[in-house]
């Protein structure tokens, strides 16, 4: 165990416990830090328990395996506890941009100048969430997508501050538990990933919005289209491999067709007026029985053991 470095989660909900159990997979020690009402949602670790039986059930783990990678796992109410134990922080607390900065302020008081803190934000500046700090250098962006023990995407986010010996810590440890972590080198909105996959649901509503497909199209679409083809070639491969004149060519018809709002669709607003907000309410864009939504959250776990099988992530 000596080459592992020992996790701290700051932050037991549904990202957390994922953050936690895939280090725990990957033989390191891990500590799960409550925050706000964590404790009332369950035990972390018996979350990760049904996580993993659902990986023994698809051939991932190994079920005499399940008991040593929980014993690896504790939790604690106590920061100052986790802050003695830990390597590395990861930060998977609410959205909220001065609650962060203040919890980074007392990480980067409590903990040793050699401990790595990280925030798991999808959507706040890392460097402004840095800005409260003294020791800026080790603040970094990793945003783990859900759900963070299957997928292998990690965002590496950089700051104006931070260290390329906190860039390059981070990126190792990241790469050895199996994940496929990308730099984003400028901390702007969105980040990378989510960028491109707003721009994408910004197009599909339109598509809807303008009477050209329904909902239902649109999903089939992509799921038996271009989005087979991404996890295997993805968009800078398909235009060296089409060729760069095809795409110019492309995009010179077909850019003043896309939807470029700069506001949020007024269908979507429709919906949200309306209550209808997806799988929260049974109904968002489609109508969704308890049995369908259990049946989509079920194909899309194995969907992607599936996919990162193929990937050799898993």
């Amino acid at each position: 165990m000596s080459d592992k470095k020992r996790i701290a989660v700051l932050g037991a909900g549904v990202m957390g416990t994922g953050i936690g159990q895939t280090f725990a997979m990957k033989g390191h020690e891990v500590m799960m830090i409550y925050v706000y009402d964590d404790i009332t949602r369950g035990n972390p670790v018996d979350r990760m328990r049904d996580n993993l039986k659902m990986l023994c059930v698809n051939g991932v783990v190994d079920e005499k395996d399940v008991p040593e990678i929980l014993s690896r796992v504790k939790c604690t109410e106590s920061i100052e506890e986790a802050a003695k134990f830990a390597d590395v922080f990861f930060e998977c607390i609410v959205e909220n941009l001065s609650v962060k900065q203040d919890y980074f302020k007392q990480l980067d008081e409590l903990c040793p100048e050699s401990t790595i803190l990280a925030t798991n934000t999808s959507a706040i500046s890392v460097t402004e969430i840095a800005e409260k700090s003294v020791h800026k250098d080790r603040i970094i962006g990793t945003h783990f997508w859900k759900p963070a023990y299957l997928m292998p995407l990690v965002e590496v986010i950089k700051t104006k501050y931070v260290s390329q010996n906190t860039v390059d810590t981070i990126y190792g440890l990241l790469e050895a538990a199996g994940k496929s972590p990308v730099v984003v080198q400028k901390d702007v909105p969105g980040f990378l990933a989510n960028r491109m996959q707003h721009a994408l649901f910004r197009e599909a509503i339109s598509i809807v919005e303008n009477g050209i497909a329904t909902p239902e199209d649109v999903d089939k679409a992509i799921k038996n289209g271009f989005g087979m083809r991404l996890g295997v070639m993805a968009p800078f491969e398909v235009m060296d491999s089409g060729g760069i004149d095809l795409t110019y060519s492309i995009h010179e018809y077909l850019f003043p067709h896309i939807e470029n709002s700069t506001e949020p669709s007024q269908l979507l607003k429709q919906k949200l007026d309306e209550g209808k907000l997806g799988f929260k309410t049974g109904e968002g864009f489609m109508k969704w029985t308890p049995e369908q939504m259990e049946e989509s959250q079920k194909n899309l776990n194995e969907g992607l053991i599936k996919v990162a099988r193929a990937l050799g992530k898993i």
